[in-house]
């Protein structure tokens, strides 16, 4: 079902809760000077909120682009500590994350708040990537596509026009920031059932699960994986830089 080679790649960055004034500078100004921010890869970097402006700032103009790490499902009123898709947008960020194993963790978001943020993002003109995965229990039980695909229905459910205009990661929970990654096999093997699920040939669908550079090439070359959404490694310019150049 795949047509990999009309659907752009994509590298986006993901620093976490890491950062500060002096050494995002001198990350973001390490990233710029080289050649291997092309047209032909969507390259970007997610961000901590109190970090966005500086990023964007500092990347105007040039090939990288500026995401959030997550979005309120509210356009505004009184719900304190929530950031908007509008107040994103209105500072020049483009992209958010929605759903990060993380959020869904360590925060209890459901796969219908999900669906919510997406919403909510798009409304605003930000692009969601939509994060979906497993925990290790689940694929020893032979459970993970029907988990990941639960983690997709209310995402489905939006409809064709909705899912053409995100972008869907996965990213096995058993191998984030452990040092395991899914092999390409696995991980390609996961990236078919979810575009035959989603029932989309352009939706892209990054790969997110210690991706590094000695591993990217290997990811990038499956049919069905249009790209990374890169941890801890994109904390490291010339690491992600490597990435991006796979």
């Amino acid at each position: 079902m795949s047509v990999h080679s009309s659907r752009k790649r994509l590298v986006a960055g993901n620093w976490k809760l890491n950062g500060s004034l002096d050494g995002n500078s001198r990350l973001l100004q390490e990233l710029l000077v080289r050649p291997e921010m092309q047209a032909e890869c969507d390259v970007l970097v997610c961000v901590p909120y109190v970090y966005l402006p500086q990023a964007v700032s500092i990347l105007k103009g040039s090939a990288i682009a500026v995401g959030a790490q997550d979005v309120s499902v509210h356009a505004k009123g009184a719900y304190t500590g929530e950031v908007s898709a509008a107040m994103l947008a209105d500072i020049g960020c483009r992209w958010v994350i929605v759903g990060h194993s993380e959020r869904r963790q360590y925060h209890q978001e459901s796969s219908a708040q999900v669906a919510a943020k997406v919403l909510a993002a798009l409304n605003a003109g930000v692009t969601p990537i939509v994060c979906v995965g497993e925990q290790l229990a689940d694929r020893q039980a032979g459970q993970e596509v029907c988990v990941v695909q639960d983690q997709l229905e209310p995402i489905k459910a939006l409809g064709a026009q909705i899912v053409s205009r995100l972008v869907l990661a996965y990213e096995p929970v058993w191998a984030i920031g452990t040092g395991l990654t899914a092999s390409p096999q696995q991980a390609q093997q996961m990236h078919q059932q979810i575009r035959a699920y989603m029932e989309s040939d352009q939706v892209r669908i990054l790969y997110g699960g210690s991706v590094k550079a000695d591993n990217a090439a290997e990811l990038f070359a499956m049919p069905d994986i249009d790209g990374a959404l890169v941890g801890g490694a994109s904390l490291d310019a010339q690491e992600f830089l490597r990435i991006v150049a796979a």
